[in-house]
């Protein structure tokens, strides 16, 4: 694994992860569910591509409950540190040793593991509480996890007028195997859509930034 030290939505942050599949988006790519390709793929691969053309990053404006997020994050992250007697340092963004996909850990705990914090809607909250938030997160986490190396990660769910939720993820190894071979065949047609763009003209901005 590489760790960059950049800041989350900074620009270093927002260069770092241009045209590159991340572990936020490996449902784009493989289902939960039955570990098959999602029908989401083509689409994301294109937007990527639109990305590394145009050197740009092409993402929606964050909805209310994702601005929320970043704003209560500190204060989920003293909450944790206090219940888990545990110090953190921010997560950066790490990329696997390629250098072709990676992720953007909320926190790295230790030499370890590794913190994911959500801060949804209270009704969803609720459900955590009743439940899990794992299955709603699986391939970011376990993406994380395959990325990082890192031995198990936490979910926390954080309302701060509600107690936390916290559950602990170790690796699944069949997600993995599952996520070894889907980004192989994602990222070889990702390739391979780049040189027919090039054939087709384009000069791609994003390569020629890195120059």
């Amino acid at each position: 694994m590489r760790r960059l030290d950049v800041a989350y939505g900074s620009e270093e942050w927002l260069r770092a992860r241009l045209g590159m599949p991340t572990a936020s988006n490996f449902d784009r790519i493989l289902t939960a569910k039955t570990l098959k390709f999602s029908a989401q793929s083509v689409g994301y691969m294109h937007n990527l591509l639109a990305e590394w053309a145009l050197g740009i990053p092409l993402q929606n404006g964050g909805t209310d409950f994702m601005e929320r997020g970043v704003a209560l994050e500190d204060e989920a992250v003293r909450l944790y540190e206090m219940e888990r007697d545990v110090d953190t340092q921010p997560g950066g963004f790490c990329l696997t040793d390629d250098g072709r996909t990676g992720c953007s850990p909320d926190r790295l705990v230790g030499d370890d593991g590794g913190l994911e914090i959500k801060s949804p809607a209270p009704h969803t909250h609720i459900r955590y509480l009743l439940g899990s938030p794992v299955d709603d997160y699986l391939l970011q986490v376990q993406g994380s996890l395959w990325i990082t190396g890192r031995q198990w990660w936490d979910v926390m769910s954080y309302h701060p007028d509600l107690p936390a939720k916290y559950v602990r993820v170790l690796p699944d190894l069949d997600v993995h195997a599952a996520l070894d071979v889907a980004l192989e065949d994602f990222l070889s047609r990702f390739e391979a859509a780049k040189v027919q763009l090039l054939a087709c003209g384009l000069t791609p901005q994003l390569e020629a930034m890195a120059a």
